[in-house]
């Protein structure tokens, strides 16, 4: 029987460490999963606070109802207005009309393996690998991710395991063998830790 998640990722010191002072990065609650993968397309190559404020004015074009349906029948020229460049608009809606096709929620891809569901979610234009492992973690709850593309748990890592001096995918991948299977609570804690010190 495999121990508990704390257990597992307290064998190693320097996550021991980080259970004892830091919260994991949360979860956010979400009204249904193509919010959570609309949001991350939003947030995409933008800054903490022209995210958050694009996306308050988006939300509010769409009333707060953020589904595939609501997505496609809004008025596009004020989801540009409300901030949305032409091309996350059109990912958005590729996004949706995909949702529509496929089912892509929790119990949807319930069979589906992590890379499994990788692959579907970037076969969607404007969906690439950081935006999928995203989904994995932050929606499906999958435990065992390990986000290398994303440059905040690369730093993370790189400070807490190597006094900030670069590693490559390989060393980091050894580093977080001993997480497994929690490797995305993990993930939360460097993030967690990471964001302190900016």
């Amino acid at each position: 029987m495999a121990s508990d998640p704390e257990t597992v990722l307290r064998r190693d010191p320097v996550m021991a460490d980080l259970l004892a002072r830091y919260d994991p990065h949360p979860i956010e609650p979400f009204g249904c999963e193509y919010e959570r993968l609309f949001v991350s397309i939003v947030n995409q190559q933008l800054s903490t606070a022209s995210a958050t404020a694009v996306r308050e004015r988006v939300f509010e074009v769409l009333d707060g109802d953020v589904r595939p349906e609501t997505v496609l029948d809004a008025d596009g020229e004020a989801l540009l207005e409300a901030g949305l460049s032409s091309q996350k608009l059109e990912y958005v809606c590729e996004a949706a009309r995909a949702f529509l096709e496929r089912d892509f929620t929790r119990a949807g891809l319930a069979d589906h393996s992590n890379e499994d569901v990788v692959a579907e979610l970037t076969s969607i234009r404007g969906i690439g690998e950081w935006t999928a492992r995203m989904y994995l973690i932050f929606v499906l709850e999958r435990p065992d991710v390990l986000p290398l593309g994303d440059l905040a748990v690369r730093r993370g890592i790189e400070t807490l395991y190597n006094d900030g001096a670069s590693l490559t995918r390989t060393e980091m991948r050894e580093i977080a063998e001993p997480w497994r299977p929690y490797r995305s609570l993990a993930t939360r804690y460097v993030w967690a830790a990471y964001e302190s010190d900016e």
